[in-house]
């Protein structure tokens, strides 16, 4: 199918789809109305690109007859000047098209779950793992996200050995997928009396929520234990057998959650972690091209194993993907990653269109 006929196609599904939105039938069921316009929502910004490149090609081909047969030449500079504009803006509306017209990531609508560890440098290791949470709570505030937390194991002087959490949002994996792997700050610890400068790291892994349509789980396959949950240093924290401990037997994961009081809340929120990471495998074996991509995200958490770098001394954060310098780490810290993560999505973009071509695209 031709560009032109791809896009054709898809203006008569926006028109088709706005006529579904005006039955009364539709619009008396709130899942037939988030469906068709999460779909027109996909939908519409493609046809209003390509209506700007029709209106801009019929501008550019009369700049053209005016170059070519105005015999005023004071009008004929002119036009030759327009001509160039409208090219450059022709050529740059074709460019967005092409990345609007992509194949999408059919889990980018997705809330995701977020895990991430302590990695080399303990306590320390555990410190920085808690700034990298509070970066993302931040990340998401900004952005008006919901944040809940589904377990955290914590250390004596404020770190995090672990701790997962959910965000709540359209499109949520859509922006925080490119965050997965091992990041590493250097800077003099406040537990260091000789002022050096350490290298620590922890490791961030980013997955997409999974519905139980997307993952069947055998309650057969899996052995639940509960036990009582402890706090840091071990100290009991609730006096009922509330924490639940969850493995699935033919993958050997184990997920345990403790946070919540009750101890169905607790296996709730297991199961969905498990559900996540399940499904995590699965797009493993669907997708061979990412399978190097996604067992290496989050690595083992050696210093040599990373995506990002957060230098203290100098102020400066440096991507390693993408080879980007930014020197205002308070800011990133405190959540300003969009810069980052467009970069990350543009990047992303490039190389998709360099490896499919402007036919795949189409």
């Amino acid at each position: 199918m031709s560009l032109e006929d791809r896009l054709q196609d898809l203006a008569a599904q926006a028109r088709h789809l706005q006529g579904e939105l005006a039955r009364p039938e539709v619009a008396a069921d709130p899942d037939a109305l988030r469906r068709i316009g999460k779909e027109l929502a996909r939908i519409e910004p493609i046809v209003g690109t390509w209506e700007r490149l029709q209106a801009t090609r019929a501008e550019l081909g009369g700049a053209r007859s005016m170059r070519d047969e105005e015999q005023d030449t004071e009008l004929r500079e002119m036009a030759r000047d327009e001509v160039h504009r409208l090219e450059a803006e022709e050529a740059r509306i074709l460019e967005q098209l092409k990345v609007q017209l992509l194949p999408r990531d059919p889990l980018d609508d997705r809330d995701v779950i977020v895990e991430i560890r302590a990695g080399a440098g303990g306590e320390e290791a555990a410190l920085f793992a808690a700034e990298l949470f509070r970066m993302y709570v931040r990340y998401a505030e900004r952005h008006r996200w919901g944040v809940e937390v589904l377990t955290t194991s914590e250390t004596g002087i404020g770190g995090l050995r672990e701790v997962i959490f959910e965000v709540h949002a359209d499109g949520a994996y859509s922006r925080l997928k490119f965050e997965g792997g091992v990041h590493r700050v250097q800077r003099v610890p406040e537990t260091e009396s000789s002022g050096r400068i350490h290298t620590s790291t922890a490791t961030v892994a980013v997955l997409p929520e999974a519905d139980e349509v997307d993952v069947q789980i055998d309650e057969r396959d899996l052995r639940i234990d509960v036990y009582r949950s402890t706090g840091p240093g071990g100290q009991s924290v609730n006096t009922t057998d509330s924490a639940v401990r969850i493995t699935h037997l033919p993958t050997g994961l184990v997920v345990a959650i403790q946070d919540e009081k009750s101890q169905h809340k607790n296996k709730a929120k297991a199961m969905a972690v498990l559900r996540s990471r399940l499904l995590e495998i699965e797009q493993r074996k669907a997708h061979e091209a990412e399978a190097a991509r996604r067992r290496s995200m989050v690595g083992s958490g050696e210093r040599s194993e990373k995506i990002r770098t957060y230098n203290f001394p100098q102020d400066r954060v440096t991507d390693h993907r993408v080879d980007m310098d930014l020197h205002n780490l308070p800011g990133v810290l405190d959540g300003d990653l969009d810069r980052l993560i467009d970069t990350l999505i543009a990047t992303d973009q490039a190389e998709r269109l360099a490896e499919f071509g402007e036919g795949d695209a189409a």
